[in-house]
């Protein structure tokens, strides 16, 4: 078993590291904006708050994404795109999902929300393409 890090030339040369580092910067700041600011946040997202007690609920989904976003920083730091490749990858059920819960909770009449999530689920299906090939 091999326990050395093996850098790779894969990094800040391909397309697949900066949208991975865009998508996750992208997130980190959306986890913030939960955290800072929930109610825009939802509004966001595509699903308003209906109470203002579920402003918390906000705060609890933004940390979860600042995680999703700093989980992949040091991957791309050490340039270990194979890690990169598993973990980026795993997190598509996230838009996946939320493109689902608006699906089923607003309809096809959001139309704008349903692009933001299914647009962030087929870029991210894109970019894992990209760090699973083969340079």
């Amino acid at each position: 078993m091999n326990t050395q890090i093996n850098s790779s030339p894969w990094g800040v040369r391909h397309l697949s590291f900066w949208l991975t580092l865009i998508l996750a910067l992208g997130i980190i700041f959306i986890g913030i904006r939960f955290i800072a600011a929930p109610h825009t946040g939802a509004v966001g997202f595509g699903i308003s708050f209906t109470n203002t007690n579920d402003a918390v609920y906000g705060q609890i989904k933004g940390i979860r994404d600042i995680f999703s976003g700093v989980v992949l920083l040091p991957l791309l730091w050490l340039r270990m795109r194979k890690a990169t490749a598993l973990v980026f990858t795993t997190t598509i059920i996230v838009p996946i999902t939320d493109f689902t819960i608006i699906l089923l909770h607003n309809g096809l009449g959001d139309i704008a929300h349903l692009l933001i999530h299914g647009g962030t689920a087929v870029v991210m299906i894109i970019t894992s393409f990209l760090l699973f090939r083969n340079s």
